[in-house]
C-alpha cells in the first residue's frame, strides 16, 4: 500500500497551487493523508478528486467551511496498522511521550503545524510520529517537503522525505 503524507498546504496564501511532483505522487497513491491547514476548500476538492482515498483533518488556519467537512482527529486502519492524523501536537520536547499517552491505540501518528519534517518513535517503540513538513511553505526549513511511505505485510517501511525544488 502506497501512502502520501502532507500538511500545511496554505493555499492560496503561500503558493498558487500544489507542486506537480506532489500531485504525481497523489495520483499513484492508495491513500493520501493531509494533517491540516488547507486554508481553502479548493485544495480539499482537488485532493478528493485525485485521490483513491483521502484522510484529512482541519488545522488552526482552517475556517468554518473546512471544519464542517473535516474532523479534528482522523483514525484509519491501513494495511493492518492503526493510523491517526492530527494537526497540532504541541512542543517538540516531550512530543513522543505526550502523543503515546494521548493515542495509546495507534501505531502511526501523522501531524503537521510546525512545517518541520519529523520522524521519530516513542520510547517504547510502539508509536511512530511523522510530520511531512509543508509542500508550499518552507518557513525556516531549507526545502518545501512531503513524505511517501509504503505498508507491506502489516509493517510501515520505506518512509521517504521528498524535497521539492524552489518555486519560481
Amino acid at each position: 500500500m502506497r501512502l502520501v503524507l502532507m500538511s500545511d498546504t496554505h493555499l492560496p496564501r503561500r503558493a498558487r497551487e500544489l507542486p506537480r511532483e506532489l500531485l504525481d505522487h497523489v495520483t499513484g497513491a492508495d491513500v493520501v493523508l493531509h494533517a491540516g491547514d488547507w486554508v481553502d476548500t479548493a485544495t480539499l476538492d482537488l485532493l478528493e478528486a485525485r485521490s483513491r482515498r483521502l484522510i484529512g483533518v482541519y488545522g488552526n488556519n482552517d475556517g468554518p467551511e473546512l471544519r464542517s467537512r473535516l474532523p479534528e482527529v482522523a483514525y484509519a486502519e491501513l494495511g493492518g496498522l492503526r493510523f491517526g492524523v492530527v494537526h497540532e501536537t504541541g512542543a517538540a520536547q516531550g512530543r513522543e511521550r505526550r502523543c503515546a499517552q494521548r493515542f495509546p491505540e495507534l501505531d502511526v501518528l501523522v501531524f503537521g503545524h510546525s512545517h518541520i519534517p519529523w520522524d521519530s518513535t516513542s520510547a517504547d517503540g510502539r508509536l511512530r510520529l511523522l510530520n511531512p513538513g509543508s509542500p508550499t511553505d518552507r518557513r525556516r526549513q531549507p526545502y518545501c517537503t512531503f513524505m511517501t511511505a509504503v505498508i507491506e505485510a502489516g509493517r510501515l517501511g520505506a518512509v521517504e522525505l521528498h524535497r521539492l525544488p524552489p518555486r519560481r
